[in-house]
């Protein structure tokens, strides 16, 4: 919520700059200060609104989706659109007072040219400007083709951009995670724990650490990934002192499991942004039969261990557990009067412990446990001799009543859709996005799963299948968002053309996106694509506003020549300077690892449709109603003319 403010705190000035900016310009042109502040309220509030509306409804798929990547960003919704409504509020109710009291008269203007009124867009800059504007109207198909050719190119452009869910964590602690062979010891695991420990203790740049055996570290960070209770685990949360000595720890811990630790698997992480994923690159096989789907995980995993970038490469369940079998004789032990249910409680409490009874301590409670002998639960050569109680009061040996042997069974099988899967997974060392490995390794899986049996499927995991399933929520929102624009759009301009004029500038925005995404090597994420949508919300509001004003000159008497030109000339300065005001506050977002790529994509769609805004929309304008310059041969047109638009009739 802290970075949504940032970005708010550069679209809640647009409104107070465009009231400040009109009520300047009349002053300019001999209005009184009251007549000056009523003519800005009247000809900018409700256009205002809307463009306000159009830019709080680009959020609005945000606070839609329904996913918890969606309820991970929502705050970017709720505090942006609260902004943007209250910098209406002050833009229409105080900013003309404001403009009242502080703004100068403009007599200075006028007696600096000779008493006479001051036309501001009269300068040499304006004067060229509208020469610029002029040669894109006469040559407007010419402008509208170079635009849509801009637009391909960046759609096809937009292949190269590398894909991202969600950034990593700026935060100093590093996640190292200690997986043994499954059925190793508790005991053993920490061992490996100890032994890693006391070499990070010497770690000048490690400010401390702390060691969590048979489990995870409990969730103290909200997108923590929490990791099942298991004998043969460790965790260890790994301080740092600064970003650069975590990378440097890092690149040491990695190096220390490749060539100290060959008995287990290491893995080093950063802590992740957005909702956790764990393994970034992962692929699934699922099906009935238990070892058919090992067999093929196998293969699947041969083919992903040949990617360069990907290293750690293993099955989530691949090593069985060690067990030891106990094969009853019921006969005898129903001789004895042993049951089955008594033999396995007698084990229950040699073995692991039974609980008689709890120790308060303070407001603590302790189990308090009864078994056997430590030398009887170590040595599993002594399980064979253990007395069993009989029905009678005696006891016999278990090995008279029992066999003792010892096997191999899946320590766990995970099950998706009730079908037993195995997953494939693999960490990323390197600068490389999880979307590209995954998108370079699928094909490779082709002939794999072309030969899958029927029933056995082989799904993507990991980022990309995070990524795509917050994408289809935001998705999910578009057409809601696409909804209440067209109605508020239909409001202000009362016009099919005018509308679609106006949606056909959201998306050139695009343009300026692929450009400084590829020009600053920044990785398109989930909060990118948030951005990218707001963006379109923020292109539309300049571009009603400049449509409204024209459509104001035109109801005032101007020739549509005229008018486009003047309404983009008056239009011009209030829409550069709101662009430049929303650039300028992502500025400070660009450095934050979260925000970064959404404050990228924004300021370079921002430029880019800024640009358009004032050249290609009057060109765009201009070829859908046939405006001509005065003088020209004027085109036969009608009052009332069916779809696509409106026509306007031309006077010379």
């Amino acid at each position: 919520s802290l970075g949504a403010l940032i970005l708010a705190l550069g679209l809640l000035v647009d409104d107070a700059i465009i009231a400040v900016e009109m009520m300047a310009v009349k002053l300019e042109q001999g209005f009184d200060r009251i007549k000056a502040a009523a003519f800005a309220y009247e000809s900018t509030a409700f256009p205002m609104l809307t463009g306000t509306l159009v830019t709080a409804a680009g959020f609005l798929p945000i606070a839609t989706a329904n996913s918890s990547t969606g309820e991970y960003t929502r705050s970017i919704f709720q505090v942006v659109v609260l902004a943007l409504l209250i910098s209406w509020v002050a833009a229409v109710v105080f900013i003309p007072y404001f403009g009242y009291k502080l703004l100068p008269d403009g007599h200075g203007a006028k007696e600096k040219h000779g008493g006479g009124h001051h036309d501001p867009y009269q300068s040499g800059f304006y004067t060229r400007f509208r020469r610029v504007l002029e040669w894109c109207l006469e040559r407007r198909w010419t402008v509208i083709f170079v635009t849509v050719g801009a637009f391909a190119v960046s759609v096809a452009g937009f292949g190269l951009v590398q894909q991202q869910f969600f950034p990593d964590s700026t935060r100093l602690e590093l996640m190292v995670d200690l997986k043994l062979p499954e059925g190793s010891s508790i005991a053993a695991t920490q061992r490996e724990a100890q032994r890693l420990e006391s070499i990070l203790a010497k770690d000048k740049d490690i400010e401390s650490t702390v060691a969590y055996i048979g489990s995870g570290s409990p969730r103290f960070y909200l997108p923590l990934d929490q990791q099942l209770p298991q004998a043969s685990f460790a965790q260890l949360v790994v301080m740092t002192r600064d970003i650069e000595g975590r990378e440097r720890v890092r690149a040491r811990i990695i190096d220390l499991f490749e060539k100290d630790f060959p008995d287990l698997r290491g893995r080093v992480m950063r802590l992740e942004n957005g909702p956790p994923v764990g393994f970034p690159v992962q692929f699934r096989v699922s099906g009935e039969d238990l070892a058919t789907v090992r067999s093929l995980a196998q293969e699947v995993a041969a083919v992903v261990r040949q990617n360069e970038h990907l290293t750690n490469v293993h099955l989530d369940a691949n090593e069985p557990s060690k067990i030891i079998k106990l094969d009853i004789d019921q006969d005898r032990a129903r001789v004895m009067g042993v049951s089955s249910q008594d033999l396995a409680n007698f084990l229950q409490s040699s073995l692991s412990g039974a609980r008689v009874s709890l120790f308060r301590e303070g407001d603590e409670l302790i189990e308090m446990l009864l078994r056997g002998p430590g030398e009887e639960r170590a040595r599993l050569s002594l399980l064979e001799s253990l007395s069993v109680p009989t029905a009678s009061g005696q006891s016999v040996p278990l090995a008279q009543i029992a066999t003792v042997s010892y096997a191999f069974e899946d320590g766990i099988i995970w099950r998706r859709n009730r079908l037993p899967t195995i997953t494939v997974r693999g960490d990323i060392y390197g600068h490389v996005q999880p979307p590209t490995v995954t998108a370079q390794i699928l094909p490779q899986l082709d002939a794999i799963r072309a030969k899958l049996p029927s029933g056995y499927l082989l799904e993507v995991g990991g980022t990309v299948e995070d990524s795509a399933r917050g994408s289809k929520s935001v998705a999910a929102g578009v057409p809601l968002f696409v909804l209440v624009v067209t109605t508020l759009l239909m409001l202000q301009l009362r016009s099919v053309a005018r509308v679609a004029i106006v949606w056909l500038t959201a998306p050139l925005g695009l343009i300026g996106v692929t450009l400084a995404l590829l020009v600053f090597n920044t990785p398109f994420g989930f909060v990118a694509m948030l951005g990218t949508i707001a963006l379109s919300g923020m292109i539309m509001r300049n571009s009603v506003i400049l449509v409204d004003q024209i459509d104001q000159d035109i109801a005032a008497g101007h020739p549509p020549w005229q008018a486009v030109i003047d309404a983009t000339v008056r239009r011009f300065r209030p829409i550069c300077l709101t662009a430049a005001a929303a650039i300028l506050a992502m500025i400070p977002l660009s450095r934050s690892a979260f925000f970064g790529p959404m404050a990228v994509a924004i300021m370079g769609g921002l430029v880019v449709a800024t640009a358009l805004t004032v050249l290609f929309l009057p060109a765009l304008y201009a070829a859908w109603f046939r405006v001509r310059r005065p003088g020209s041969e004027p085109e036969p047109v009608r009052r009332a003319d069916p779809w696509p638009g409106d026509e306007i009739e031309v006077t010379t």
